[in-house]
């Protein structure tokens, strides 16, 4: 059978999908309080710059795919109208596979935005119009949004957006977000937009065209139909979308015509439909790509794209990796958890801050429990908020700071590509990365952005080896302040980590069922980090855990508190102390591991102390280090745990890693006596 002709005819006609699109005037606007904008596109085309841009509202601008896992929600004011607008996961076509797409679809089926502002990449216009086909063909009030112009005319190319508009039907505006250059004709193009009319739909071969026929009389009354055109409904089920076959099945509707069209279609085509549907979207945004776009020759190849190529080769990317976290540790490590932490906690809190609390408390409460509550040993003041704001802050502020620069260079999605081929000896693959990353900001906000990988397996995975061997970076900040007095142990220490890593991923991946599933990613261009969004995504995502974790140091000292007034503390410090020193760490080492129950960070902030005091030195040091690294995940983790992955399999890894950490522990210690090693 030869490749479908695909053909798309423009006519004016007025058809059913076209009618429930809305038709709505400047005039009409003003009478519209609530008017609703959705922002959909591919991962990394800037849709939260155009957001933020819009609205105003700070959000966290991301150069990677995966960020933007919630969705945001923001209004913005254009010509004195409310305008609702929504911020949605990347997607790369109406078909979802990811957990990110499906969101993304459901806000096109349920949210029913009165405009839909595609946002594209300009550089890549020619891969990214397939998903434009999507939508003219789904019937939706959409603009195109012409995002990054700016890299595009960088690399030489310009597109002529009347040329564009003209051929498609829609209104297209070019567009730099990050720069605000478009935006003023962006928002006047909301307030103006209208119903272009009725568009034909693309024409595909044949068979195609005559299975659509068939369908479309089964699912034009379904849900989907409410809100997209029943054809595009029908295009979805050819391409066997579960999800929206569900949804035209509804409460006990008859699919079994569906389900029949849809495998003698299969049978008919050489290739399966969803495949020759997406070749022939890919061949017309090519030709219509070349119509509209014209390349400026440059000089050669440019050194940042040299660079990026360096980053995802084996040898030089390991380089340039090992260099990024050297950079890393000095500052992280030795700036933030050596001189800021020294000075914080043992100059600003050590001699002024809680001594003089602890004497005007001592006289206003003279009643020493109560007075305990807020400057005893486990007080709010001298325990949660020391902690939080002298050992915490410090280190979590100087690690976002650097990993904000590294997220805004476009260096994380190189770095996907780089340790996909590791990634897939533990049943995962690049995509992995990317929560992994995040991880080492903060575990609970990384294992919500394991949604976006594309199957149970390597999501459970995922959750596994992020509550196992990644440390947050309080945690990591402070585990690196105390090895720090040893190159050596430090380098041990990772060895540990990475080899646990590697060995239980490989396990996982060995007994989990599943499908392994592929890999793509948007590799974005290099660019220098922009100090404003550096400082921003610093900003928030400071302003984010500080709301988050200074109740939970405040509670856990009160918790601590009452336990230890009540006798409960010393029960379970007992109940633990076997365990402690069957690690062979010091019993001392048991408060850390309880108060670790709240926030890993917070019991390495309980390391560092003893470290600080003397009472964790040498073997001890690394063998705790190490336990408190693999220990269970703190409490904000384990409840997003249980909501990602369900209340069985958070137990199941809890149940696995507990027993395991100090297991670790047990074998370190033994072997570095067998070895006769003391460091």
């Amino acid at each position: 059978m030869s490749q479908p002709d695909l053909v798309i005819d423009y006519s004016d006609d007025c058809a059913s999908c076209h009618e429930r699109m809305p038709k709505r005037t400047k005039s009409q606007l003003a009478g519209t309080p609530a008017l609703k904008i959705a922002l959909v596109g591919s991962p990394n085309v800037g849709k939260s710059s155009v957001f933020h841009a819009l609205t105003g509202r700070r959000v966290i601008i991301s150069n990677y795919p995966g960020t933007t896992v919630d969705i945001f929600r923001g209004t913005a004011v254009l010509d004195g109208h409310s305008v609702e607008v929504i911020d949605t996961p990347g997607m790369y076509s109406l078909h979802s596979i990811t957990e990110e797409e499906r969101v993304g679809r459901a806000i096109l089926l349920r949210e029913k935005p009165d405009v839909v502002l595609h946002v594209l990449d300009a550089k890549n216009l020619e891969r990214m119009l397939p998903m434009t086909f999507q939508l003219i063909e789904a019937g939706l009030p959409i603009i195109v949004v012409l995002n990054m112009i700016d890299e595009a005319e960088a690399h030489g190319l310009s597109i002529d957006i009347r040329k564009l508009s003209a051929a498609i039907g829609v209104p297209v505006l070019e567009t730099a977000a990050s720069l605000g250059r478009g935006m003023p004709e962006l928002k006047q193009a909301i307030l103006d937009f209208k119903s272009q009319g009725f568009i034909q739909p693309i024409v595909y071969d044949e068979a195609i065209e005559n299975a659509i026929d068939s369908l479309v009389p089964s699912v034009k009354d379904s849900p989907p139909s409410e809100r997209i055109s029943p054809r595009s409904v029908a295009l979805l089920l050819l391409r066997q979308d579960e999800q929206v076959r569900r949804l035209v099945a509804g409460e006990g509707n008859d699919v079994s015509t569906v389900d029949r069209v849809v495998e003698e279609t299969m049978l008919a085509l050489p290739q399966p439909p969803a495949y020759l549907l997406a070749l022939n979207l890919q061949k017309e945004a090519s030709k219509l790509a070349s119509e509209v776009m014209t390349h400026r020759q440059t000089p050669g190849i440019r050194f940042n794209e040299r660079l990026s190529r360096a980053m995802m080769q084996p040898l030089s990317g390991g380089i340039i990796l090992a260099a990024v976290l050297l950079a890393m540790y000095y500052v992280v490590g030795v700036f933030g958890a050596g001189f800021l932490v020294g000075w914080l906690e043992k100059t600003l809190f050590g001699q002024i801050i809680n001594p003089f609390f602890q004497n005007t408390l001592s006289t206003l409460i003279p009643v020493k429990p109560i007075s305990d509550l807020f400057v005893g040993q486990y007080g709010i003041i001298t325990l949660g908020l020391t902690y939080a704001i002298a050992i915490i802050l410090p280190i979590v502020t100087t690690f976002f700071l650097i990993f904000s620069m590294i997220e805004d260079s476009g260096y994380l999605p190189r770095l996907a590509m780089l340790i996909d081929r590791l990634f897939k000896f533990i049943g995962l693959n690049g995509r992995a990365v990317i929560p992994m990353v995040l991880g080492f900001g903060c575990d609970t906000m990384a294992t919500i952005v394991t949604r976006t990988q594309e199957t149970k397996r390597e999501r459970i995975i995922t959750t596994l080896l992020l509550a196992l061997a990644i440390p947050c970076s309080a945690q990591l900040g402070v585990i690196f302040g105390i090895l720090s007095v040893s190159t050596g142990m430090l380098i041990t220490w990772l060895g540990i980590i990475v080899l646990i890593f590697i060995l239980v991923g490989w396990l996982a991946s060995r007994i989990i069922p599943g499908e392994r599933a592929c890999f793509y990613m948007e590799v974005p261009p290099l660019r220098l980090p922009r100090l404003s969004n550096v400082l921003q995504k610093t900003y928030a995502r400071l302003e984010w855990y500080l709301m988050e974790v200074i109740p939970i140091f405040i509670l856990a000292s009160v918790v601590l508190w009452a336990g230890d007034l009540i006798g409960l503390l010393d029960l379970l410090i007992r109940g633990l102390r076997p365990v402690v020193e069957f690690a062979g760490i010091p019993a001392a080492a048991s408060v850390a591991f309880v108060i670790g129950f709240f926030r890993r960070d917070f019991g390495a902030a309980g390391l560092y102390a003893l470290a600080t005091q003397g009472i964790l030195t040498g073997n001890s040091l690394l063998i705790s280090a190490v336990v408190m690294t693999l220990f269970v995940p703190c409490i904000a983790q384990f409840s997003v745990m249980i909501k990602e992955r369900g209340l069985k399999t958070a137990l199941a890894i809890a149940g696995f890693i507990f027993p395991f950490a100090f297991l670790v522990g047990f074998v370190l210690n033994h072997t570095l006596k067998i070895l006769g090693i003391n460091l």
